[in-house]
């Protein structure tokens, strides 16, 4: 018979998960062997918990799903800040922990990693609330509760936690094991037929009477596996869209319909703002998160623009909710049966204005116009918390280049470690992070790991030797902003990289002559690009106050 350990890595390898990201430990010795052991998966042993959670959240967003492994207490909750991140970005993740003994829990024996009361259950809740939907697993419970949350966590499209004490671990399953399927076969859920037909009767009905109809979709349309359905819906309609900074590299930006970012009085270009405000209808696709730095600091107006919404498992037009309706089945419908548009608005990709001569000091308004002409079609493009995002979200992209950001968890540090999860994902693709110091200091340990594995990104550290994106939100001068110096082009041979490109850059000239050696270099890249503090600027008082509302307000 199967083992308990064995059979849920061997069951998550149906969903087509690869590898398996986290750091060993004693109570998840049966769980680390079994990946071990497991001929469908591919250990990588990060630097820390929190990077292996990292890493699992950018392995899931380019895969579907991912796994993640921690032992009891110290480790888990060390990794609770990335499955938390996971959770606010709809990413499936498996954290699956390994806990002491039920006879040691049973006698109360104080062990370590614990709080030395003899309790044992102190964690769960905690890591549970990480998570969308959670078990204890048992020989006896195995089969079912997995299958529960397989289904749970493709349904919520959040993470799942599973603890299993070590002897049930290596104990035999009880149940008749199941052969699942991959995570693109998975049904997230089956909607109501006549809620279903009633729905899209209704939008149909709405979108006949528009004229100036503009759709905005979001990741959640990634999530839940409905992008073809989107695209066909477009190809229909031939409305314009737009995309906002979090659901950035959702849909290709060279599509002829694409607008560019919606996010209030911070759209780019300017016109898209209009284009979406003045609208007589907006098709808000998977449910828009109106966030403060996604909506140009609470500055958009479609609480004032006729919506319709067309959420995971809902859609609401005027005063009308259906419920019990998937996205997916919601779009395939619609693809067949929305009116098409009487006009087509195409819009052009813009490219940022080259500035900036080989003897100049690096700013932002020469390194990103540098940047966007070096992607190429098939890069994937991971943008770091903090000022880097803010330019980069702005940035057209070239045809097939995929995007990752975090911009609603907001966590500093997450972009380094993801860089390794979306590599490993997808190996044919070049990735490229774009990473603040700051931040980085926070995670560069696993700059080693990708070293051990081959992983080879192109890796681009803005040095400006403080938290600059705080220094934005803030007051400049703050000796907490303040960072270590460090000659970050050094880390990887000091982490064991091998063939290696790594620079600084301290001219415009030294860019462009790292970016075309990047390009042709066969092996990771690492260039440091030094950036003055000025390019930090702070924030208007009046500006930060609305970010924070700290102020007595003005009577």
């Amino acid at each position: 018979m199967i083992k308990v350990a064995d059979y849920v890595i061997n069951r998550l390898a149906d969903l087509g998960i690869d590898h398996a990201f986290g750091v060993p430990g004693d109570y998840s010795f049966p769980i680390d062997d079994a990946i071990e052991l497991n001929s469908r998966i591919k250990w990588v042993v990060c630097s820390n918990e929190l990077n292996a959670a990292y890493a699992a959240d950018g392995y899931a967003r380019r895969r579907g799903a991912a796994l993640l492994t921690t032992t009891y207490a110290v480790g888990e909750l060390s990794a609770i800040n990335g499955v938390m991140g996971a959770k606010a970005h709809r990413v499936p993740v498996f954290h699956v922990v390994g806990a002491p003994s039920t006879r040691i829990q049973r006698r109360r024996l104080v062990t370590h990693h614990s709080l030395g009361d003899g309790t044992y259950n102190n964690f769960f809740n905690v890591s549970a609330a990480s998570a969308g939907v959670f078990a204890h697993l048992t020989p006896d419970n195995v089969v079912s509760e997995l299958e529960r949350l397989i289904r749970e966590a493709f349904r919520l499209s959040q993470p799942a936690y599973m603890l299993i004490p070590e002897d049930f671990a290596r104990m035999p399953i009880r149940q008749t094991p199941v052969k699942g399927t991959r995570v693109a076969s998975i049904t997230r859920g089956k909607s109501s037929p006549s809620e279903l037909r009633a729905a899209v009767q209704a939008i149909v009905a709405r979108m006949k009477k528009a004229r100036r109809a503009v759709v905005l979709p979001t990741f959640h349309v990634g999530r839940y596996q409905a992008k073809a359905e989107l695209l066909s819906f477009l190809q229909r309609t031939r409305l314009p869209f737009a995309l906002t900074d979090m659901d950035k590299g959702l849909l290709d930006e060279t599509h002829p319909q694409y607008l560019g970012i919606y996010g209030g009085k911070s759209s780019y270009p300017a016109s898209v703002a209009s284009a979406v405000e003045r609208s007589d209808l907006l098709l808000d696709i998977g449910g828009v998160i109106r966030e403060d730095f996604n909506m140009g600091l609470w500055t958009d107006r479609l609480g004032k623009v006729p919506r319709i919404t067309i959420g995971t498992d809902y859609v609401e037009v005027g005063d009308l909710t259906f419920t019990g309706v998937q996205i997916r089945d919601v779009l395939r419908f619609l693809a067949r049966l929305a009116p098409k548009a009487r006009t087509v608005r195409r819009a052009s990709p813009q490219l940022f204005p080259m500035r900036g001569s080989a003897h100049d000091q690096i700013t932002a308004d020469s390194f990103y116009p540098r940047l966007q002409r070096f992607l190429r079609p098939g890069d994937t493009l991971v943008a770091e918390t903090g000022t880097c995002m803010l330019h980069l979200a702005k940035m057209w992209l070239p045809t097939n280049v995929g995007y990752e950001s975090q911009l609603l968890w907001g966590s500093i540090g997450w972009a380094t470690p993801t860089t390794l999860g979306v590599a490993i994902a997808e190996p044919k693709r070049r990735t490229i992070l774009v990473t603040g110091d700051g931040s980085h200091q926070l995670t560069a340990t696993e700059i080693g790991v990708m070293g051990r594995y081959g992983i080879n990104p192109i890796v681009i550290v803005l040095n400006n030797g403080l938290y600059g994106v705080e220094d934005v939100i803030s007051e400049r001068g703050h000796v907490y902003d303040d960072l270590a110096g460090w000659n970050y082009h050094t880390l990887p041979a000091a982490m064991g990289c091998r063939d290696w490109f790594c620079t600084r850059i301290e001219t415009v000239g030294d860019l462009e002559l790292a970016l075309e050696e990047a390009r042709n270099h066969n092996g990771g890249c690492y260039l440091e690009v030094m950036i003055p503090e000025t390019e930090s600027q702070p924030l208007s008082r009046s500006a930060i106050d609305n970010i924070y509302k700290t102020n007595t307000p003005r009577a």
